[in-house]
């Protein structure tokens, strides 16, 4: 009497070889990144103002009835 053997993949093997690709995944883009820069934006920069209502905002705003 032989036994056969599943090839299906069981529950911790599955996870054993997730942990292992989430493993390789982080090393390889760990590699891949770039160095790190500092901002090139000078203080006046980062303290101007960003937000502008412009046409499509306002119509956003009036479609979807938010207080302007």
């Amino acid at each position: 009497m032989t036994k056969d053997r599943k090839t299906t993949l069981g529950r911790r093997e599955f996870l054993r070889t997730l942990g292992a690709g989430a493993t390789v995944a982080t090393t390889a883009a760990g590699t891949l990144a770039g160095a790190a820069r500092a901002d090139s934006e000078t203080n006046d920069e980062k303290r101007k103002a960003r937000y502008r209502e412009t046409e499509h905002v306002k119509t956003y705003y009036r479609v979807n009835r938010y207080p302007s």
